[in-house]
């Protein structure tokens, strides 16, 4: 099973959107195994967002990751970086596929609603920057044989 980090951010808190974004995962049938409420201080917002630091909206962004606390996820599945961001969609939400959570829920390209892990940055690494081992949950989910065939699983 594959693990992947999404970030609720600010905007998705400040609109009252986060069961509507944790729902859809949900529904996806992706294993929620570790979720907390936090604060993002300097070093994290540079850290997690190091590939933009020397771009001119970087200090837009800082500013607006730390304007309110945001939900983090660790999501598992299979494939699930990829399920993720196809639930997700397109960055610019004005440009994100109607169905997806920012085509149905976001305009922005900075306030849309959450982060997500890219297949090519690491997703491990950002879910090992927001939770310690022992804050996610290994556990069985009971509607596993509903969600996968047990060629998928390795049965």
């Amino acid at each position: 099973m594959e693990r992947t980090l999404v970030l609720i951010k600010p905007d998705g808190l400040q609109r009252n959107l986060i069961g509507e974004i944790i729902g859809r995962f949900e529904r996806k049938g992706l294993k929620i195994i570790g979720m907390k409420m936090l604060s993002i201080d300097d070093l994290n917002v540079e850290e997690h967002y190091k590939k933009y630091i020397h771009k001119p909206f970087f200090k837009n962004l800082k500013n607006f990751m730390q304007s309110s606390p945001v939900i983090a996820l660790v999501l598992e599945g299979l494939e699930a970086v990829s399920a993720v961001r196809l639930i997700t969609g397109d960055t610019k939400g004005r440009n994100a596929d109607a169905g997806t959570i920012r085509g149905d829920l976001a305009m922005g390209g900075q306030t849309n609603l959450v982060h997500v892990s890219d297949p090519k940055e690491d997703p491990e690494g950002e879910v090992k920057r927001f939770f310690k081992e022992k804050e996610l949950f290994q556990y069985k989910k009971v509607d596993m044989h509903y969600l996968y065939s047990p060629d998928e699983l390795g049965k």
